[in-house]
């Protein structure tokens, strides 16, 4: 619709033949006053009139030149102006379009969670939580070693100086193998692990994909 049209407030109509030869008579009937005359004539150069003024030239105008109202509209129809629609904003905009790829991503995860493997277990210090809980472990263990060295070697070499130091730095050398022994143990189980839950869970092969997309 035109701007003139949504400035309109209530009801409107289509203009009809009966009620262009209406308003064309009362443009030109002097018992009306010069306003409803000039309304007259602008409405008579509408497609879609308001009926609030349209009516009010009707009672206006004198019963002898005036139609019944049941024939000044038959044939009109109701014209109904759509609102205009409400802008998204940008921050709105956004959000829809990371839904939208939110909402596509877990589809597609959904249609192929039975061809791809699964996620692979978390490795071993990958987090700094876990490096620092390491670190300080071996350190325990090497200060462990060199006490435990030490008085050793104290006991058997009679509190000799050197001999001490020595039991202490072949208690800490011991502590840092064992350790690393250690460390490779759980390093195995955890490849052993995973490759065994990837055996569990293989891929389907072509055959089978192939007779699903013949079902």
């Amino acid at each position: 619709m035109s701007s003139e049209n949504s400035k309109r407030v209530g009801l409107v109509i289509s203009s009809t033949e009966s009620i262009r030869v209406f308003l064309s008579g009362a443009s030109k009937d002097a018992t009306l006053s010069d306003e409803l005359r000039q309304t007259s004539s602008d409405l008579l150069l509408q497609s879609e009139l308001p009926y609030a003024p349209l009516r009010a030239l009707w009672t206006a105008s004198h019963p002898s030149t005036r139609p019944d109202l049941t024939r000044l509209f038959s044939g009109t129809r109701f014209i109904f102006s759509s609102p205009k629609p409400r802008e998204k904003s940008e921050e709105l905009k956004a959000r829809l379009k990371k839904l939208e790829d939110l909402a596509e991503r877990k589809a597609y995860q959904e249609l192929v969670k039975d061809i791809t493997p699964p996620k692979d277990v978390q490795e071993p210090f990958s987090s700094y939580k876990d490096q620092l809980g390491f670190g300080l472990h071996v350190l325990v263990t090497m200060f462990t070693g060199y006490l435990v060295g030490y008085a050793a070697f104290r006991a058997l070499f009679n509190h000799s100086p050197a001999m001490n130091a020595a039991g202490g730095i072949l208690g800490l050398v011991g502590a840092m193998f064992v350790e690393t022994f250690l460390f490779i143990i759980r390093s195995s189980n955890a490849d052993a692990n995973k490759t065994r839950k990837s055996s569990q869970n293989p891929r389907p092969s072509f055959s089978t994909s192939r007779n699903k997309k013949n079902q």
